[in-house]
């Protein structure tokens, strides 16, 4: 592992160096085949926790969740300026998610205060920029999907699908450029996104 899997690579044009080459095939194979499966476990698990198959128990919430859990992960390697971090935040703030229905605050007002404290240690610890992009797209992002929570049950799932989907482009921009999170992060969460996404808006035309 080099050193840049452990130090985070800082956003395109401040001069980090040469451009990074492209990954091999087995390793971008492996890690879309990962996030994908997971993709499908996390649909599966949220719909049976509903009572209900994939076709009939999948809700807003799983897109909208996958949404945030992805942004929070990426805005936590960029505060701690560690890549590594993203990884250990998949199942720590899926855990703030189920960690809403114990607590007054929704779900989604948790993932916020998280994301308000992860821009405050971004500019204590000197990465203020970098944190700044990544809160900037938690709340494109994430605040989309939550507003998708407040619509009609199948608006609001092919919205937040959509958001879900999108995020790959900024999965795919953080791979390109080999900045914040490990390039195997980064394909995961294409995997994932892409998969659970498209699967959402699916269900919600179909069903």
């Amino acid at each position: 592992m080099t050193a840049s899997s452990h130090t985070m690579v800082g956003e395109p044009g401040t001069g980090t160096g040469a451009v990074p080459q492209p990954e091999s095939g087995a390793f971008l194979a492996t890690w879309i085949v990962v996030g994908i499966a997971s993709g499908l476990g996390l649909t599966y698990g949220l719909a049976v926790m509903h009572d209900g198959t994939i076709v009939d128990g999948t809700t807003t919430l799983t897109p909208a969740t996958a949404v945030g859990v992805a942004a929070l992960c990426y805005l936590a390697a960029a505060a701690t300026t560690t890549r590594w971090v993203a990884w250990l935040g998949v199942p720590v703030f899926s855990g703030l998610a189920f960690a809403g229905l114990l607590v007054p605050l929704p779900w989604w007002a948790l993932f916020g205060l998280v994301a308000a404290v992860l821009l405050v240690v971004g500019r204590l610890v000197g990465a203020g920029r970098v944190t700044a992009v990544q809160g900037a797209a938690l709340f494109g992002f994430f605040g989309i999907a939550v507003l998708a929570l407040h619509l009609a049950p199948r608006a609001g799932l092919a919205l937040a699908g959509a958001v879900l989907a999108a995020h790959a482009l900024w999965d795919i921009r953080h791979y390109r450029h080999d900045i914040v999170v490990d390039r195997s992060m980064a394909i995961f969460c294409i995997g994932l996104d892409v998969t659970v996404g498209a699967l959402c808006v699916v269900l919600a035309i179909v069903s």
